[in-house]
């Protein structure tokens, strides 16, 4: 697997410091895996990179794993989709959200998410920025599932669905899982 490369972040040569430094903007998808649980942990390390502005997208499901209060940064879900629409020159949020990011980032990705975004299932605003996505700028995928889930045969087509796409996945880590499975 290629790294993947951000731009250098910060001012350009021979300019001021009074110039506003670029941002390089994050966008981070999390759906409802258990492993949601570590979101406000990757926000806060992710906010310690430099010139990183991060927004964070969430199903619903996702939100039973985290406290929303201790997400510092600006975070969506279904209901800012449908707030924001209101007439025909309104601004659509997942097209305005995939414009704004340089890199989206899909951790955890559920084996749910991971069947809907396989077949085209846009039901949500994180299904649907990801079905919008712009393919000339990265995006990585986080699979976690319980063991069961990740060696049906299901699972392998769907993540290679995805590859196909040019999205990157970031491999799974061996650990014992909160369930009290062995991950493979």
């Amino acid at each position: 697997m290629e790294p993947i490369s951000l731009p250098e972040l910060g001012l350009p040569a021979g300019n001021s410091s009074s110039v506003a430094q670029e941002k390089f903007h994050v966008l981070l998808g999390v759906t409802g895996s258990v492993a949601a649980l570590k979101l406000p942990l990757l926000v806060a390390e992710l906010l310690k990179i430099p010139g990183l502005e991060v927004k964070v997208v969430t199903t619903e499901r996702a939100k039973h794993f985290y406290n929303v209060q201790e997400i510092p940064v600006t975070l969506y879900g279904d209901e800012e989709e449908w707030q924001l629409w209101k007439g025909r020159s309104d601004p659509v949020l997942h097209i305005e959200l995939r414009r704004w990011a340089d890199l989206m980032v899909v951790a955890p990705l559920d084996a749910n998410t991971l069947a809907k975004v396989a077949n085209g299932i846009c039901d949500n605003l994180l299904t649907c920025v990801i079905r919008a996505w712009d393919l000339s700028k990265p995006l990585l995928f986080c699979p976690a599932m319980n063991t069961a889930m990740w060696e049906h045969p299901i699972t392998a087509r769907q993540v290679e669905q995805l590859k196909g796409f040019g999205y990157t996945e970031i491999p799974c880590v061996v650990k014992k899982l909160v369930c009290g499975d062995e991950g493979q």
